[in-house]
């Protein structure tokens, strides 16, 4: 029965990290630092409201959009941290963590044949979703321009068919963000056109050296926001994402999210009422952390001689040019580092075709497995 398949999902490919850190996870001794899992645990006044919720029953269906308490607090902290201004009532969404919210997002607003420009490199949970729209992505090569998708580059690819612009900044996987005066080129660029940005902004609350600025800001009315809990208070299992548009395109997406999960755990809810309250500042003590190992990982890199490195505004990824005078592609470094010297990178091509000579180096681990990794890194280039 395989032939009567949907092709549009025959043709999809697991996604490259997954299948790549599959492909070594099992190697004895191995040192990851592939996957994207903050490595501080859920903090404990969040996991005791989760408790409480269970002990409460409270887990029941709430409303399709989430329960309003925690839509106020959704609202109350991105007003407060990001100067975006939502209606609580009609303008946030709960969903089922940050890539339902995409799912939701790009199946509410894309037709077959509208074109949806990106960036390349890019995290590739994006693309197949398109696809499954029957539309076309557009990557935009980016490697040349310090990983930034800048107003001239996405004016140089519009098009009649394009529909949407994904801004996935602080990104991942190269950690640059865009600035306030970025964003505004891009915000005038798009005013004047019937042109939906979706923003992923799932690490807004890892920045290190300068605030994050959402282009919501300055083109609320085509901006549809995604962002969440995972990546700020270490909540990936948790499942909670967060939708912010205005109402006349919340009022659909709510719709497809209806159909697709009801709503997201109670349980779930409950636990980012918390973190969205009391614990609305959490992420700063781990952005601290990680800052403390970007600038460590930087100043190695540097010292081995990767040649073009950009240096992270955020988030927790490297994204590193392979050397010139090794002969390999980022699958084959990434296959041959783990199995030589034990020791997990990305491949860049899981990022798209434009990530090829590249890999991804992440640094949510431990300070002492940083070392040790690029230890093993440093001997791998010299070899």
């Amino acid at each position: 029965m395989e032939q009567h398949i949907n092709p549009l999902v025959r043709d999809i490919q697991i996604s490259g990290i997954r299948k790549f850190f599959n492909m070594v996870a099992d190697i004895d001794g191995m040192i990851s630092l592939t996957i994207g899992q903050p490595d501080f645990p859920t903090p404990q006044h969040i996991k005791d409201a989760g408790k409480a919720a269970i002990d409460d029953n409270f887990t029941s269906y709430t409303h399709n959009a989430g329960f309003l308490e925690l839509r106020k607090a959704a609202c109350s902290f991105v007003k407060e941290k990001y100067r975006l201004q939502y209606d609580p009532l009609t303008e946030v969404i709960v969903t089922n963590g940050a890539s339902q919210g995409i799912d939701v997002i790009l199946r509410t607003i894309l037709c077959r044949g509208d074109d949806c420009l990106l960036p390349g490199p890019v995290y590739p949970g994006y693309e197949p979703i398109i696809k499954l729209c029957g539309a076309n992505p557009v990557h935009i090569d980016i490697t040349q321009n310090e990983f930034k998708l800048d107003a001239a580059l996405i004016e140089a690819h519009l098009t009649p068919s394009t529909k949407c612009i994904i801004l996935p900044y602080p990104s991942n996987p190269t950690g640059v963000s865009l600035t306030k005066e970025e964003l505004k080129e891009i915000a005038d660029l798009l005013k004047s056109r019937d042109i939906f940005v979706l923003a992923d902004e799932i690490y807004s609350e890892l920045t290190f050296d300068e605030p994050h600025y959402s282009i919501a800001e300055y083109l609320r009315e085509q901006t549809i926001v995604v962002n969440g809990l995972s990546k700020s208070h270490s909540m990936t299992g948790w499942r909670i994402g967060l939708i912010f548009a205005p109402e006349s395109i919340s009022k659909h997406l709510l719709k497809v999210h209806q159909y697709n999960v009801s709503c997201a755990s109670s349980i779930s809810q409950k636990a980012a009422y918390e973190a969205l309250t009391a614990g609305k500042d959490d992420a700063f003590e781990m952005k601290s952390e990680y800052k403390k190992r970007r600038d460590y990982v930087y100043d190695r890199l540097v010292e081995m001689g990767f040649k073009g490195l950009v240096k992270p505004h955020g988030a927790f990824y490297f994204f590193v040019k392979i050397p010139d005078n090794i002969p390999l592609n980022s699958f084959e470094f990434s296959l041959a580092l783990a199995q030589e010297k034990k020791v997990a990178v990305v491949p860049g091509g899981a990022f798209s075709p434009l990530g090829e000579g590249f890999f991804r180096l992440s640094y949510a681990c431990s300070m002492d497995q940083l070392k040790e990794g690029l230890n093993r890194i440093q001997s791998f280039i010299q070899s």
